[in-house]
């Protein structure tokens, strides 16, 4: 399969590293001038680096770090380790540019909002966003997988369980920390498929099962290592749906209840998973501010198949696409496109879960359009 999209911890641990910077006095957020950055030299081999963006920068913020565990007596005692980065005051003798474990929280401006994730993609992205005055929660034992299987429920309501307990019960040392009625939701690949679950997409059984039965006739054809990884609940789906249990799969319009929380406010799905699965009436059932990110050459169709496809079938009016065009699936392991993301995280993110208003202008058409490798909405690349 040439998609293995996040194999590799060791990289995502070296990105994390550089990624999170120096930060400065957590007095205050001060947000950038609205302002097209200066481009980045050349390297000796004459390839040029990414302009930076605004928010790709360090906020004001030290980082904490935390971890936790529960168990979901609803499914079994099933276990859900919580890793949470946090808003802290500097240590003495520490450094800014990592997450202090146990760290003392910063509780000047809190609550923050809360951003879920799995603790996989999180490592990519938490540090900086708890620069910018957010917490997030990572949920942990949630992998890419070599096909479709049961972890297409477990995790989304491993997310949902996880949102739940932290809050009934603020986690031990990070009371008053976080403000978890204004939650926010992003992933990327397989994680990108749970923000898209959480987004209030609805499962439709009759479409993807046409889809999958119907795929090897279809031209163009898809990729067949594609139809072989997501089809293959298709061949298991009575055994899939009774994992779902009654309470998803009830349905009186063919689709099944959304694996989602009132208090997910905003999602943010990254070279997401799940176009078939959901479908058109499923990705119309989306009611939240969704912002979909993917490379143009997320292998061969995909761009199409999945993000393309899920950007243009949302059905609410908030809905954003940015297209890094010329990358492809593995832009997750680039220092400067993961900063890159960043930004768009803090700018989203801060628009819906900060109220800071003055955030749009940084995720919007018009400053898109400054970049000439980057694009709003879907790219033909044909």
């Amino acid at each position: 399969m040439n998609r293995k999209p996040l194999q590799t911890m060791i990289a995502g641990l070296l990105i994390l590293l550089i990624v999170s910077g120096c930060s400065q006095s957590p007095e205050k957020i001060v947000q950038p001038a609205a302002t097209s950055p200066t481009p980045i030299a050349e390297t000796s081999i004459s390839t040029p680096k990414p302009v930076s963006l605004p928010l790709s920068v360090p906020g004001p913020y030290h980082m904490g770090m935390r971890e936790y565990s529960y168990e979901d007596p609803s499914r079994e005692g099933r276990k859900v380790g919580v890793t949470i980065w946090y808003p802290a005051l500097q240590d003495a003798g520490s450094t800014s540019s990592t997450s202090v474990r146990d760290a003392k929280p910063d509780l000047g401006t809190a609550p923050y909002p809360l951003i879920l994730s799995s603790t996989k993609v999180a490592n990519f992205f938490a540090p900086h966003l708890a620069s910018y005055g957010f917490v997030v929660a990572g949920i942990s034992r949630q992998d890419s997988a070599d096909q479709w299987d049961a972890w297409l429920i477990d995790y989304p309501l491993d997310i949902v369980f996880a949102l739940n307990q932290i809050a009934s019960h603020s986690p031990t040392g990070l009371e008053g920390v976080m403000d978890a009625s204004h939650a926010g939701a992003m992933g990327y690949s397989f994680d990108g498929y749970n923000a898209l679950a959480l987004s209030g997409a609805r499962v439709d059984p009759q479409f993807y099962l046409s889809q999958c039965a119907k795929a090897a006739a279809m031209q163009p054809a898809p990729p067949t290592w594609w139809v072989k990884y997501i089809c293959a609940v298709a061949d298991k789906w009575d055994a899939f749906a009774a994992h779902a249990g009654s309470a998803i799969t009830a349905s009186q319009d063919g689709l099944w209840q959304p694996m989602t929380d009132a208090r997910i406010l905003a999602v943010m799905p990254m070279a997401p998973e799940g176009a078939w699965l959901f479908g058109p009436r499923g990705l119309a059932a989306v009611d939240r501010p969704t912002l979909i990110i993917d490379g143009t050459e997320d292998d061969i169709n995909i761009y199409n198949l999945e993000a393309a496809y899920i950007y243009e079938h949302l059905g609410t009016p908030e809905r954003s696409m940015v297209s890094f065009i010329g990358k492809d699936h593995m832009m997750i392991y680039s220092t400067d496109q993961v900063a890159r993301m960043s930004h768009f995280a803090v700018a989203f993110f801060g628009y819906y879960l900060q109220n800071r208003k003055d955030s749009a202008a940084y995720f919007s058409k018009d400053f898109v359009a400054k970049y000439p490798d980057l694009a709003w909405g879907v790219v033909s690349n044909k």
